[in-house]
């Protein structure tokens, strides 16, 4: 007796996933309740448990699309394990005793009716190419033509050409001009449509300004030692660019809005959104309620999202809503961006690389840590007025930072 195993409901808009690993193979004795594969939506990875005890027998294969409710594999009664671990030692026993017969097996093998032809795959990829099978050595089984025949075959086609023609091959660019191909997983596929559409339905602009990182960095170096001995993790710069956004947003409230159809919304709190990089694309897990948090607890909320989002643990309530977005691309070497927004939201802040430049401070120059901030920001919500207002009253805030305690 087996039990099917199907995609289970894992959002309510969510309608297709993604099998993008397989953790057991088909035929391994799994347990109740062991992880057996991965599967990927659109928002977020989830992990397929085996819901009984048993053989696996896999139906879906690595990279299929699968509806909610489509059957992935089969988990047969734990009786079954022991007959397939049996199956290879009787083959072995076969192929010991054709090994015995020499040649004759051999001389059977290549007279199969399987030798030159290609697998379907194979045979598109030569297609494609013009490339006859005929002309093609296949090194699967009795002599079949294998997808990874028909790739060499491309490759190795080039280089014959100029031999046939003219004695020029020898003047053909050095290197390797191979190229790869792989299908775009349903995350990438998400992140490409909103992008565009963010672009094409919004009045996007995008406001800069310059901050003088030296008082929070001052700051951070007398203290980040007693922060992290008292509270268990780092002092960095973003639990200070968060609670200066949440400040800030108090007193532009159309910077944390949206639209909805005809009617403006405005939220009176402040669910921030932090962009991560993750290993399978960009992730924006939530921070909610931030403006009631203290930096500590900004910053082991920060540091539990970014650690999730490396293992792909994410869940999509963790990634759902948000009203603002932060994102950093100064720890990858940016110095000026224009960030897109994070729709349905109306703005998101981009915080670039920290460099010393020379500045102006009382009629003399100094060399600061400056960093570029930019607001990109929804035209249609948001006017010009605010969202320089709002950038300024973050840069404020920035540059004296007892005015996030004091809230002046």
């Amino acid at each position: 007796m087996s039990l099917e195993i199907k995609v289970p409901p894992v959002g309510e808009s969510i309608t297709e996933v993604v099998l993008s690993r397989w953790i057991k193979n088909d035929g391994d004795v799994v347990e109740m309740d062991e992880v057996i594969a991965e599967l990927e939506s659109d928002k977020a990875t989830f992990e397929l448990t085996a819901e009984q005890a048993g053989t696996l027998k896999t139906i879906a294969a690595e990279g299929d699309t699968l509806a909610i409710g489509a059957v992935v594999c089969k988990i047969e009664d734990g009786g079954a394990a022991p007959a397939k671990a049996d199956a290879p030692k009787a083959e072995e026993k076969a192929v010991v005793a054709e090994e015995k017969t020499s040649a004759p097996v051999v001389e059977k093998s290549g007279d199969s009716y399987a030798t030159g032809t290609p697998s379907p795959a194979a045979g598109k990829i030569l297609a494609e190419k013009g490339i006859e099978a005929g002309t093609v050595k296949g090194t699967g089984v009795d002599g079949r033509i294998t997808k990874d025949d028909a790739v060499k075959a491309e490759a190795g086609k080039k280089p014959e050409a100029p031999k046939a023609t003219a004695p020029v091959a020898a003047a053909a660019p050095a290197g390797s001009r191979t190229e790869r191909r792989e299908k775009m997983s349903p995350l990438r596929r998400t992140v490409a449509k909103r992008l565009v559409a963010v672009k094409n339905e919004t009045a996007m602009l995008t406001t800069f300004n310059e901050v003088n990182m030296k008082p929070i960095m001052d700051l951070r170096g007398k203290y980040k030692d007693q922060f992290k001995e008292k509270f268990g993790v780092g002092l960095g710069f973003m639990s200070f660019f968060t609670k200066a956004v949440t400040e800030a947003l108090k007193d532009f409230p159309a910077v944390n809005g949206r639209i909805e159809g005809e009617e403006l919304v405005y939220n009176n709190f402040a669910d921030i959104s932090i962009a991560v990089s993750a290993p399978k694309g960009l992730v924006v897990p939530v921070i909610r309620n931030a403006e009631s948090m203290t930096l500590a607890q900004i910053e082991k909320s920060v540091l539990e999202l970014a650690l999730k989002a490396r293992d792909s643990k994410l869940t999509i309530e963790e990634m759902t809503g948000g009203t603002f977005t932060i994102t950093n691309g100064g720890v990858f070497g940016s110095m000026m961006s224009t960030p897109i927004i994070n729709a349905p939201q109306s703005a998101i802040l981009g915080m670039h690389n920290i460099v010393e430049r020379p500045v102006a401070e009382k009629g003399e120059v100094v060399i600061r840590p400056m960093m570029y901030v930019a607001l990109s920001y929804d035209h249609r919500i948001i006017d010009g007025r605010e969202s320089v207002g709002f950038l300024v009253r973050v840069k404020q805030l920035l540059e004296d930072p007892a005015r996030l305690l004091l809230g002046v």
